[in-house]
């Protein structure tokens, strides 16, 4: 009678830790080699010899040898079940991790799938919270240390995601939703949602006193960082995670589940991205275009609909700009050359060799540049309200002037309770939207940056120039553009049609900018790209 498999499990929260049928096997006392087997184990993918070298080792060392001998030193360990599942070999290195549990993996399954039960992702969130690879830290190996900053952050954000699942979960009691509603909290202090649920689980246990409170301080904080508070007045928010007199997300019109990920570009800034589609169908990658906010879009007059019916044929490719939504604020660069590597770093992620790419407003000249730079992988370009050159290159002294004062104005009051400076940017870009429709859009927009970066995508998208660089594109294209823009003239899609080989023009019954769902230009679009796009 055959032996039953046995059981190996590799701990990366908390002390690294590797153990055969729940025993602990010791580890050797090289931090290094400690660190090496969970970079391994979380990478998951076969990694070169001379990048780990320079990961874990400096020259002098002989990081060679080094190399070697802390494998030799893993192998046994990893092998122990008696499968083969540290594969090396003269240039690669890779831990099999399909037989293997891995507790980051699990707390990854359970953030990401709806059918956890509650029991699991507590067990999930209590893991999340030991400090991933404890003890690793490699001070003198700034690559290293700079992968391990962004795991951890990752981690700090699947734990995030956790709590809010339990913050708002129906089989909770009231007191265990109110504990997990502060736990999302302080992990992000300045997300709305969880500032909104804070208080809305206290209302729900009856202490008034302290969700009015709480309400106050909270108000407050948000403000001093530069920051539009929720509101807080009741009802408090629909569970879809916004105000619901802000947001047309609700019962008759939910949020479709959406796998949020994430990634790092070459400067250490973490972007955010989502696809959405039933995986095998044609991709199709949207570039950055602020405002956005990959979980609060769903609620705007414009971007919902459009990205539904986008969904429904394609797999759908959208992320969050540097600056902006679930990606990192806190940047040290936005300028037009991050952006364009920005979208090739998303492509990669997503694991396109190939892809048509749409974009959108400023998104257009970023996705040109992209499709000059990389003919070899961009099969379609779709350009929707685009244009090549922003204002500061074609505008009179007076309009100037007038962009300038509008760009500081937005920097200064943005986050201001009177949303009048706000709007400036929202009627611009939607003048045909009614009362209602503008506030919601400028309640997602005040949500997806601060002042400061705000001001610097508008700085980015004015000095845009991609007018030399149209005769390079390669890729069919489809150039889409409302008749009646206000705010980027038909002329700017006419011209790059012309300038871009071989493409075509389509124009849209509309006065706006950015197209409200409802229109029946939004519909004319979409049909436009499925054409496009036909095999």
């Amino acid at each position: 009678m055959s032996e039953p498999p046995r059981t190996l499990t590799v701990q990366t929260c908390g002390p690294v830790e590797i153990a055969l049928d729940g025993e602990i096997l010791a580890l050797p006392a090289s931090r290094k080699t400690r660190a090496l087997l969970g970079y391994l184990v979380l990478c998951g993918r076969p990694q070169r010899r001379e990048r780990l070298c320079e990961l874990f080792w400096e020259i002098p060392d002989d990081p060679r040898a080094a190399l070697r001998w802390s494998l030799s030193k893993l192998r046994p360990l990893v092998n122990a079940a008696g499968e083969t599942l540290l594969i090396s070999d003269r240039d690669q290195v890779s831990i099999d991790t399909a037989p293997i549990s891995v507790d980051a993996h699990r707390i990854d399954t359970c953030a990401t799938r709806e059918d956890i039960p509650v029991t699991r992702l507590e067990e999930a969130w209590e893991s999340a919270s030991r400090l991933l690879l404890e003890n690793c830290e490699l001070t003198n190996q700034p690559a290293f240390s700079a992968w391990l900053e962004q795991k951890r952050t990752e981690m700090v954000r699947l734990r995030i995601r956790i709590a809010r699942r339990l913050a708002t979960s129906t089989e909770l009691t009231p007191d265990e939703a109110d504990k997990w509603a502060e736990r999302w909290r302080a992990d992000a202090p300045f997300d709305p949602s969880a500032a909104q649920q804070s208080v809305l689980a206290r209302r729900k246990l009856g202490r008034e006193h302290e969700a009015t409170t709480m309400a106050y301080a909270m108000d407050r904080s948000f403000r001093e960082a530069g920051l539009q508070p929720p509101d807080f007045s009741p009802p408090v928010y629909e569970v879809a995670g916004a105000p619901k007199d802000a947001l047309c997300v609700g019962e008759d019109n939910p949020a479709p589940h959406q796998t949020i990920r994430f990634t790092q570009s070459d400067d250490a800034v973490t972007l955010a991205w989502t696809a959405l589609g039933r995986p095998g169908c044609m991709p199709l990658v949207k570039s950055g275009c602020w405002p956005s906010h990959l979980e609060l879009d769903w609620g705007t007059p414009v971007w919902g609909d459009l990205y539904r019916s986008l969904a429904d044929d394609f797999r759908f490719v959208r992320y969050d700009e540097r600056g902006t939504g679930l990606s990192d604020w806190t940047v040290p660069e936005i300028s037009f050359e991050r952006s364009v590597a920005d979208l090739e770093r998303v492509v990669d992620a997503a694991g396109f060799e190939r892809v048509p790419l749409l974009g959108i407003s400023h998104g257009a000249a970023v996705s040109i540049e992209f499709a000059a730079r990389h003919p070899e992988r961009v099969s379609h370009l779709i350009l929707v309200g685009g244009y090549a050159a922003g204002w500061r290159h074609t505008a009179s002294a007076e309009e100037i002037r007038e962009r300038e004062a509008v760009m500081l104005l937005t920097e200064r009051g943005w986050s201001r309770a009177n949303p009048y400076l706000r709007h400036i940017l929202s009627q611009e870009r939607i003048p045909g939207a009614s009362a209602a429709e503008l506030k919601r859009f400028d309640e997602v927009q005040s949500c997806s940056t601060s002042p400061a970066n705000a001001a610097r995508i508008l700085d980015v998208m004015a000095r845009i120039d991609v007018r030399e660089r149209l005769r390079h594109v390669a890729a069919p294209t489809l150039v889409v553009h409302s008749r009646n823009d206000a705010f980027v003239p038909v002329s700017a899609g006419r011209a790059l049609a012309a300038e871009i080989p071989c493409a075509e023009f389509v124009g849209l019954e509309s006065e706006n900018h950015l197209l409200l769902g409802r229109e029946p230009a939004t519909a004319t679009l979409v049909a436009a790209i499925r054409r496009f796009l036909a095999p």
